[in-house]
């Protein structure tokens, strides 16, 4: 499922949150390409701008609640999936191999370190395939533009997120009405559907896996018999 079809399934004021996401991407990308070239002395913003970072930004005024959406992950996972691209494009000649492997060690990196950011496999593919200016840069685009974009878009994102009422770096809302539940509790598929569109923001999750989640919790605590 995409980030729009989230934003247009999640939640009942889709047109204002489809909105508001969109609104913080321009914001977010703008920002970053004129601090880019500021930075540079540059009065062209574009060339700074590495294609990643438009993915990043789907990622970051979308789905801020999402754990690939934290700052911890946009900043890992693309400062470590940069650090692997350039050293396999610096070891490995043929740059379809060079590509493959970037992309899996960036894959296996950020799993391990649990920062995990879906557009950091293209920061690794740019630093193999992005041309001779990225290649001749060698490990200084792994800072510019790599880390110095990640932390803009993130500061931007910071901002925005909270200036929107979107609490980032996401932290859960407390239950309404906390307290323990009689098992085993009943409910149709349109109350987890009803749930996440109450809760206000985009999750990265859908009814079904909620479903599926809570089924097992309810399983697990009559096993374990908490009852």
């Amino acid at each position: 499922m995409t980030a729009l079809s989230f934003l247009q399934s999640q939640s009942r004021n889709a047109p204002r949150e489809i909105a508001r996401a969109s609104i913080g991407a321009c914001l977010g990308i703008l920002l970053t390409g004129l601090v880019s070239s500021w930075w540079f002395g540059s009065p062209v913003a574009a060339p700074l701008l590495i294609a990643p970072m438009g993915a990043s930004a789907v990622l970051l005024f979308g789905l801020p609640a999402s754990p690939l959406a934290q700052p911890h992950a946009i900043i890992g996972g693309n400062l470590l999936a940069a650090l692997i691209g350039v050293s396999i494009a610096k070891l490995v000649p043929f740059p379809l191999p060079a590509a493959a492997l970037a992309v899996a060690a960036a894959i296996a990196a950020m799993v391990a370190c649990r920062c995990a950011h879906p557009p950091s496999g293209a920061v690794a593919l740019t630093a193999v395939l992005g041309g001779p200016h990225i290649l001749a840069a060698g490990f200084g685009f792994v800072f510019v533009p790599v880390l110095l974009e990640s932390v803009l878009l993130t500061l931007a994102a910071l901002v925005y997120n909270n200036a929107t009422q979107r609490s980032y770096p996401h932290r859960a809302h407390p239950a309404p009405h906390p307290g323990e539940i009689a098992m085993p509790v009943r409910l149709a598929a349109n109350d987890f559907e009803a749930v996440i569109a109450d809760y206000g923001e985009p999750l990265d999750i859908g009814a079904e896996d909620l479903e599926a989640l809570f089924d097992m919790l309810v399983d697990r605590a009559q096993k374990i018999g908490r009852r």
